[in-house]
């Protein structure tokens, strides 16, 4: 039960965040199961398996508040998908212990771009359309890979292209489910068919994936609201600031000093 509640107040926060900046959520909850001791193939399928609800909590939200440009949706979320699909391929196929550090390197980077860019305007100048596609690909590969990845490289991307921010958060939010979706399903085709051999040990996470759930539905339809109260340079310096605490954690317990 505690492990529970730990977890939902994790998912609640983090969706809180993503709701509102359309990224985040990946890259927290992923960050704090790598420093409970959990291999990265885990976390990034515990991640995506509570994903596919909160997901679909926050795609609802903005459906309902017509966040959503269709146009885009349909030309990024198929490659997001690709990219995904070969992410999680990717990250099964490879010891976790192998693939750990590289993982924490990666979430902490994000964690740094992300405290950095706090300090800057939401960048204007155009990006080429033909870009869409393997920002698309890019997002979804790094997302599986590493547990997070999805919105820090979209959303920013798209900003970058002159698109409205509410779209961009709306839509970003609202392709994830399908990404997050087929990512969970390459998980599970990776478990069936025995070409994960580390998934053995998942289902002692089952308590975590609940809490991450829970707390993610419970915040997906109050992400709106939040944003109103505290300013987008302050969410992102406290996440980014989380993220690399989280990171030098997990570098600490890799080398032995906790």
């Amino acid at each position: 039960m505690t492990e529970f509640i730990l977890f939902a107040i994790v998912g609640f926060l983090a969706q809180a965040v993503d709701g509102a900046l359309g990224m985040a959520y990946g890259a927290i909850s992923s960050t704090v199961l790598l420093s409970f001791g959990v291999p990265p193939a885990q976390a990034s399928a515990a991640v995506h398996a509570a994903e596919v609800f909160t997901t679909a909590a926050s795609g609802t939200a903005h459906h309902y508040h017509r966040n959503i440009d269709w146009k885009l949706f349909w030309r990024l979320a198929p490659f997001g998908i690709l990219g995904g699909c070969l992410g999680a391929f990717v990250l099964t196929s490879f010891d976790g212990d192998m693939v750990k550090p590289y993982v924490t390197t990666y979430l902490a980077v994000i964690g740094l771009w992300l405290f950095l860019r706090s300090f800057r305007k939401i960048p204007s100048n155009p990006v080429p359309t033909r870009l869409v596609a393997p920002l698309g690909a890019a997002g979804g590969f790094l997302d599986a890979a590493g547990g997070g990845g999805w919105g820090p490289m979209v959303v920013t991307g798209l900003l970058g292209a002159g698109a409205p921010p509410r779209y961009v958060i709306g839509t970003v939010n609202a392709a994830e489910f399908l990404i997050t979706l087929a990512v969970s399903i390459t998980f599970i085709a990776a478990l069936v068919t025995g070409h994960w051999q580390e998934a053995g040990a998942l289902s002692t996470h089952a308590s975590s994936v609940a809490g991450l759930i829970v707390g993610g539905i419970v915040a997906a339809p109050l992400a709106g609201f939040m944003v109103k109260a505290i300013r987008e340079q302050t969410l992102l310096r406290l996440v980014g600031f989380l993220i690399m605490l989280l990171a030098l954690f997990q570098t600490a317990q890799q080398l032995g000093f906790v």
